[in-house]
């Protein structure tokens, strides 16, 4: 699941509509006025997204809204967390390492003589 998550955000356009339906369900013309991109290429990108189990379709009257799925993001967050602490770890380490360098060159102070 992972895989497909990433993959379809991997494309620049899908990644936006994914960033415009943070604020909330949209209709497919809406995202494609936001997004100057015609109906068909906003529903092309919106069906991969679904696959994907982005994104919901909700019918309503004569418009489907569309809406962000946060299980495949919950999903990511968790397999990100893994290297976000990696990569803690290894700031942390490399704080201790500058910190001690740092006081090794610092110049001791040193009594003047008369």
């Amino acid at each position: 699941m992972i895989a497909e998550t990433m993959t379809a955000l991997a494309e620049p356009n899908r990644f936006r509509i994914v960033e415009l339906l943070r604020d909330g369900p949209q209709p497919v013309n809406d995202i494609g006025q936001r997004l100057r991109m015609n109906q068909p290429q906003v529903s092309k990108h919106l069906r991969v997204l679904k696959d994907a189990g982005l994104v919901d379709v909700h019918p309503r009257a004569q418009q489907r809204l569309y809406e962000l799925r946060p299980q495949p993001l919950q999903e990511l967050d968790q397999w990100l967390a893994r290297y976000r602490r990696l990569w803690d770890e290894r700031f942390e380490q490399l704080d201790e390492l500058v910190a001690e360098l740092t006081r090794k060159n610092q110049p001791t102070s040193r009594k003047k003589r008369k």
